[in-house]
């Protein structure tokens, strides 16, 4: 399973971003790693060593002893997957009319609804690793057809796509995506993917 798993949530194996939750209860991501606070650069910052991402950390992730993030965009401005990201009310209609979209232009798709419930990503998988612009044009051309299909409605809850870069930020990882299928969200329905 974990084998499957890592063949369609492929992103960059040298980093992953773990969950964490703060004294004050916000949430966010952070690149997983260590810090060495005896080696530090000419600002006197300490140096991170990242950890990669392994096996045991996607096993570690569905038995839900943590959360992590997967950054899509490689060194080489590739990806293997697209995920457009919906938010708000209206996410379970826009993502369907975006399936439905998909569906007509043969364009295989699954519907995961996000860890919190009031969202969902539209997953778009490649057999090979693709040009993140090449991808992100496909996801906006989906978009716009789908927008003219219901010019009354509109798509108001799309957020983004993940990756949401065409080329890597110097010195950055781009933006991340919490993978699905953890353990505690799972338990209530959540970070799981629907059917019709």
């Amino acid at each position: 399973k974990v084998t499957l798993f890592r063949e369609l949530f492929r992103g960059r194996d040298d980093v992953f971003a773990v969950r964490w939750i703060g004294r004050d209860g916000k949430a966010g991501y952070s690149p997983a790693g260590q810090r060495n606070w005896r080696d530090c650069d000419e600002k006197g910052k300490p140096k991170r060593r990242l950890f990669p991402l392994t096996d045991e950390v996607i096993f570690a992730h569905l038995a839900g002893q943590h959360t992590i993030g997967v950054y899509p965009l490689l060194h080489d401005e590739m990806c293997w997957f697209l995920a457009a990201d919906f938010d708000k009310s209206a996410w379970q209609e826009d993502a369907a009319a975006f399936l439905t979209t998909c569906a007509e232009w043969n364009v295989p798709a699954a519907l995961e609804r996000s860890r919190s419930g009031n969202g969902g990503h539209v997953w778009l998988f490649f057999d090979q690793a693709v040009p993140a612009g090449l991808a992100r044009k496909l996801g906006a051309h989906i978009l716009t057809e789908t927008m003219e299909r219901r010019p009354d409605i509109g798509l108001d809850s799309y957020d983004r796509f993940f990756p949401n870069q065409d080329s890597l930020p110097k010195g950055g990882f781009g933006n991340l995506i919490a993978l699905p299928l953890q353990k505690q969200p799972r338990d209530h329905g959540n970070s799981v993917f629907l059917d019709e």
